[in-house]
């Protein structure tokens, strides 16, 4: 995926300001694909200069102009094709797996501090996302997708938790 398939994915909802966009980026697809302020309106601006999305300015009373972006017909089907074309998984980069797999190295009171900062983040992060959780009507295809990439993730921050309190067991009975 690259950020302009999650831009082209959420202007197909409805048409947002650059500003909108990543407010709606941070609360959604931000909880799996993230991206700061510029590279937000970098890749809008591209997508306008690429022809898969528009932009119009909007007058407001009393505030900047607002520049509002659209997908365009070509950028949705850009997005088609994205979505219909074979997905290749990404090689995996998990830099707390990594520390782990050399911790050996450090005192067993250094180890557990590791895990415990972990888990102290994956429950911040169950936390986030249970916190958006939310009953659906199964009528909106679009709505029981998207939060089924939210009980993904929540099913994903249970099992490292479990995982964490396995590992941390199974140090407890090792450790000297």
């Amino acid at each position: 995926m690259s950020l302009r398939h999650a831009i082209l994915g959420i202007l197909s909802i409805q048409p947002m300001s650059g500003y909108d966009l990543k407010k709606t980026i941070d609360q959604s697809v931000g909880h799996f694909w993230t991206a700061d302020q510029s590279q937000v309106y970098r890749t809008l601006a591209a997508l306008v200069e690429d022809g898969l999305a528009s932009r119009r300015t909007v007058a407001q009373d009393e505030r900047p102009n607002l520049h509002l972006h659209t997908v365009t017909d070509r950028g949705l089907v850009a997005l088609d094709e994205w979505l219909a074309s074979p997905l290749q998984t990404p090689p995996m980069r998990e830099p707390f797996l990594a520390r782990l797999f050399f911790a050996d190295r450090m005192p067993p009171e250094a180890i557990r501090e590791l895990l415990d900062v972990r888990r102290r983040e994956v429950s911040e992060q169950l936390a986030a996302l249970e916190a958006i959780a939310v009953s659906v009507d199964d009528a909106d295809i679009g709505q029981v997708l998207r939060l089924a990439t939210l009980a993904n993730g929540i099913a994903h921050a249970k099992t490292e938790l479990e995982w964490l309190d396995d590992t941390a067991r199974r140090l407890e009975r090792t450790a000297p």
